[in-house]
């Protein structure tokens, strides 16, 4: 996999643009809209909250209709107001949004994907939507620039925007896949607070698309957290034309593992991001289980880690204290012998061992400081218990992130 520039704009037939719509922001674009020349099998995944917006409702019955999915061309995005807890007004809304963008792109609505981020509970102004969704078409353009803008029109509390975009060879043609997402803020999986947009030209039916979408998210998305809190909104959808010219790719062979080995790749890496972007965040956290009995109890105990609250206020501290995380380990669920644990810090500025066969070692805590002043910080956690392992990301835990919160909706 070779990495390289404009996102969603990088494979084939894809173009994208962005617009200020002023729905709740002033003085910035707040809407996006990507769309694909050609038809293009899609999939998805979304909250596993009950209560579920709107937008993930109206997305979630395309792309799991065998007579719907296969003839997706567009995405439309806003952002500011989340089109959740909005009852039927909510889904009227879509319906709105979707028919607009179905008249000006010349397509059905049917064929339009839809997401909204922002505040719960407030209602979409539908006159600045649609005249948002006309300027966007206007404006629709297949460069690196183009998706640039939409990355940054989607964002909300983000600091930076996240996009990235890869090329692989499939049955000799060169394929690309790009991606841009948001989302800093209530994010705890299963999916995690965010909203993720992938194109590709590949050929890959939609079978095969969501099959290797779902193993990509596992190891991912699915793997990351900020604040332990999930969305009403959560949605990440990929769109595939087919116009790179491969052999449509219809099981599992050669092609769909390095199509999926790919994808899982730029997933991890824009996940890290939006961990590393965590509102308030200072240090990217990772925890790094190996040597767990079970790949899934690896899973869980490094996300058990990274979720804890004590653990990541520590982190932000630069304070080594390991208790907190060897507590965290202990009641994720998984049983093990503590024991046999051992417990190593890492990051740029070197490592040092904090705790060996579950007792503390004595360690220079200056340095321990030092390691943990990094912008990268690992626990390795090694259970001595078998051959399996995991990897989590969060970040830890500032004041700011209370400051952030306080004052979402003003």
């Amino acid at each position: 996999m070779k990495i390289t520039e404009g996102g969603v704009t990088a494979a084939r037939g894809f173009r994208a643009s962005a617009t200020a719509a002023g729905i709740k922001y002033q003085g910035r674009d707040d809407m996006a809209m990507i769309v694909s020349e050609q038809p293009c099998s899609s999939a998805g995944v979304f909250t596993s909250n009950v209560v579920k917006a709107a937008p993930v409702r109206w997305d979630r019955e395309i792309v799991r209709d065998e007579a719907k999915n296969g003839h997706v061309r567009a995405v439309v995005v806003n952002a500011g107001i989340a089109n959740a807890c909005t009852g039927q007004d909510g889904l009227h809304a879509c319906e709105v949004t979707a028919q607009a963008a179905a008249e000006v792109l010349d397509i059905s609505k049917e064929q339009v994907l839809l997401a909204s981020t922002g505040v719960i509970g407030a209602y979409l102004p539908l006159e600045r939507i649609t005249a948002g969704v006309h300027a966007l078409a206007k404006s629709l353009a297949d460069t690196p620039e183009a998706s640039d803008a939409a990355s940054r029109a989607i964002m909300t509390t983000d600091t930076v925007n996240k996009e990235i975009a890869a090329e692989i060879t499939l049955d000799g043609k060169i394929c690309r896949i790009g991606a841009i997402s948001k989302g800093v803020g209530m994010i705890e999986p299963n999916m995690c607070t965010m909203l993720c947009f992938v194109t590709t030209d590949a050929a890959i039916s939609p079978v095969m698309l969501d099959k290797a979408l779902r193993a990509a998210v596992r190891d991912s998305y699915n793997m990351i957290s900020v604040d332990g809190d999930m969305s009403t909104n959560d949605s990440l959808m990929i769109l595939a034309n087919g116009m790179a010219g491969n052999t449509v790719i219809t099981e599992e062979n050669e092609d769909y593992r390095a199509f999926a080995s790919a994808l899982r790749e730029l997933l991890i890496r824009q996940a890290r991001r939006h961990a590393a972007d965590g509102e308030g965040a200072t240090a990217l956290f990772e925890a790094h289980v190996r040597q767990a009995d079970t790949e899934e109890h690896a899973r869980v105990l490094a996300k058990s880690v990274v979720n804890s609250s004590l653990t990541k206020a520590a982190i932000f501290g630069h304070d080594a204290n390991g208790g907190r995380i060897l507590c965290a380990l202990g009641y994720a669920g998984v049983d093990f012998d503590p024991d046999r644990v051992d417990l190593t810090i890492v990051s740029d500025a070197g490592e040092v061992a904090l705790y060996r066969n579950g007792a503390k070692l004595d360690y220079d805590e200056e340095f321990a400081t030092r390691v943990l002043s990094e912008k990268t910080v690992t626990a390795v956690c090694d259970m001595h218990a078998g051959e399996a392992e995991a990897t989590a990301w969060g970040c830890d835990l500032s004041y700011d992130y209370v400051r952030i919160n306080a004052d979402y909706r003003s």
